[in-house]
This record gives structure tokens, sequence and C-alpha cells, in this order.
């Protein structure tokens, strides 16, 4: 049944991938700092939260193995 009902649903229907971060980071109760070890500096990660900058491919595949979701979430 909670198959079907992933199946037949959008999890993040036309988000922006700094908006689905944000809010994976949310629901896991991280920081920014959390996500340093994964993006590399915290600059970046502020850039790459905040919508100022993109997410790299590079970085979309480590999101997704970090959260346990498809990459293309955040590309």
């Amino acid at each position: 049944l909670v198959e079907r009902y992933e199946d037949e649903t959008e999890d993040f229907p036309d988000s922006p991938p700094h908006r689905v971060l944000r809010f994976l980071m949310e629901q896991n109760d991280l920081q920014q700092v959390d996500l340093v070890k994964i993006s590399g500096s915290s600059g970046r990660v502020s850039e790459v939260v905040n919508g100022k900058r993109g997410i790299s491919k590079a970085q979309a595949k480590a999101l997704g193995e970090f959260f346990k979701v498809s990459p293309e979430l955040f590309i």
C-alpha cells in the first residue's frame, strides 16, 4: 500500500534543488556545518543552501547517498 502511494505521488513537485536540500536538512535536524564534509567548504555550503550556487553532479550524488534519496532531486 505504501509503495503504491509513493509511486502515485510526487515528493517534491517543481521544487528548486536548494529548497529540497533545506527541507531534507530540516527533517533530519541538520545545520549547514553538517554538510561541509559532503560539499567542501562552509562558504560553498552556504551558497548552495541559499540558492546562490548550483549543486554539481558530484555534490548531487553525494547528497543523494547521504540523505538516501535520488540524486535527481538536487539537479
